[in-house]
């Protein structure tokens, strides 16, 4: 079978590395791919918001499946442009897709269905939002509606900062459209947990746990970022809370969609906040998560491809998924001033020397150039291991990474260790 893997990114390189694997899988394309995604497959020029040429792409090369790996492409619709013109592909409609695309649109179907989340408020005129936040407590979460690269949510401290955040997502469009509408939420207390779901419309099959570091900077300071690291399995999830989160949260979601007239098929990926309370859920995602896919996929000993297929045929009912029982730590190495202004074109060096046992290197955003992979992105490059233990992937991955280089270079240096330190104190 020939795939295709929309995106060029981190996610998308993890992707294609694991549907290699497959027997099945003959030739792999990627659009527009990366430096790291060429070493595995083909990439084709073609961006992934071009969907009547992904469409002509895919009929025209006999393509078996197109698998979506960017937000963008799904809440655009290709999902269903592709199935009306006889294609496979996966990922949600662009109707499913909008538990992703609206955060209030979401926030109203868990309301509606009783779902645990944060308590909020949605708004599209900037003075009933300026008002509401004057009425509040402290601290608040601020939420750009639509799709902003991971980067929409703003903590505000007081109602000084908290205007402002308001100001700059429906007054300077900080965010583009996304922020036209915004979400006003309590800010919930606890650790996050990235769950990934595979979702056939009437089943689901969860896939390993995970843990995302979304700061910038060491010891969770700086801005939100895409994600800076991961690592899985996930401290913070028991199979009590696996139970609680199937009752409270899968089953009704899913009877909440299909009572809507939406069938969700693809990945479903809640991101959660683990709460003195229980898990409260803070938003939901339709795609695989970045870097989470890069720590999770190293783990995962079944066939990719025949669990993509399972979710489109509606079979994940009689699918059964392996895993690898080692740990996995994800390092993201950024251009320097990431998330904010950075330069690309930096020559990368330490590659080949990187490579070890038990560690993958996933590549973000780099290009070839000259002969040279050089940077083409915010986070460049994703650096995996695995280990017996959290500690063991950890310091795998850091070994790899300390023979990496390029100019502005900058990592955080505490992924995984406050879950290293919990196992080391007993807790």
């Amino acid at each position: 079978m020939k795939i295709l893997v929309v995106g060029s990114g981190g996610r998308e390189h993890a992707l294609a590395w694991k549907l290699k694997q497959s027997s099945a899988v003959e030739r792999i394309f990627c659009a527009p791919g990366n430096a790291g995604t060429a070493e595995i497959g083909e990439n084709v020029v073609i961006q992934t918001n071009d969907l009547p040429a992904l469409v002509r792409f895919a009929k025209e090369n006999g393509i078996g499946m197109t698998v979506v790996g960017p937000d963008d492409p799904l809440a655009a619709g290709i999902a269903d442009l592709f199935e009306a013109e006889g294609l496979r592909v996966f990922g949600p409609s662009k109707s499913a897709a909008r538990l992703e695309s609206s955060k209030i649109f979401a926030k109203e179907l868990m309301r509606k269905n009783k779902i645990p989340t944060a308590r909020g408020a949605a708004f599209e005129k900037i003075e009933a939002a300026f008002a509401f936040v004057n009425e509040s407590r402290f601290p608040v979460v601020i939420k750009a509606d639509g799709l902003a690269l991971g980067k929409g949510v703003i903590i505000a401290q007081d109602a000084l900062a908290a205007r402002a955040a308001i100001d700059s997502m429906m007054n300077e469009r900080r965010f583009g459209e996304a922020g036209a509408r915004l979400l006003i939420e309590e800010c919930l207390t606890g650790a996050e947990c990235s769950l990934h779901a595979l979702v056939d419309g009437k089943n689901y099959r969860m896939l390993a746990t995970a843990r995302d570091h979304k700061r910038a900077y060491d010891g969770d300071t700086g801005p939100n970022t895409g994600g800076m690291g991961a690592f899985s399995p996930a401290n913070n999830f028991s199979p009590e809370l696996e139970a609680q989160f199937d009752r409270e949260v899968m089953r009704p979601l899913l009877k909440g969609l299909n009572e809507s007239g939406v069938r969700f098929r693809g990945l479903l990926f809640p991101g959660l906040m683990i709460t003195p309370k229980g898990p409260r859920v803070l938003e939901f995602n339709c795609r695989f998560g970045d870097p989470e896919t890069q720590v999770i996929l190293p783990r995962l000993k079944s066939d990719l491809l025949e669990l993509l297929e399972a979710t489109i045929d509606g079979a994940l009912d009689r699918a059964t998924i392996e895993w690898d029982d080692r740990a996995a730590v994800t390092v993201v190495l950024a251009s320097g001033g990431y998330p904010n202004k950075y330069e690309t074109g930096k020559p990368i060096t330490g590659l080949e020397t990187a490579c070890a046992q038990g560690v993958q290197i996933f590549h973000a955003g780099t290009r070839r150039e000259n002969g040279k992979i050089v940077t083409a992105g915010g986070r460049v490059l994703a650096v995996s291991a695995l280990g017996e233990t959290v500690a063991a992937a950890r310091t795998l991955a850091y070994e790899a990474v300390s023979h990496i280089d390029f100019e502005g270079c900058q990592y955080r240096r505490d992924i995984a260790l406050g879950a290293v330190a919990a196992k080391v104190v007993g807790l």
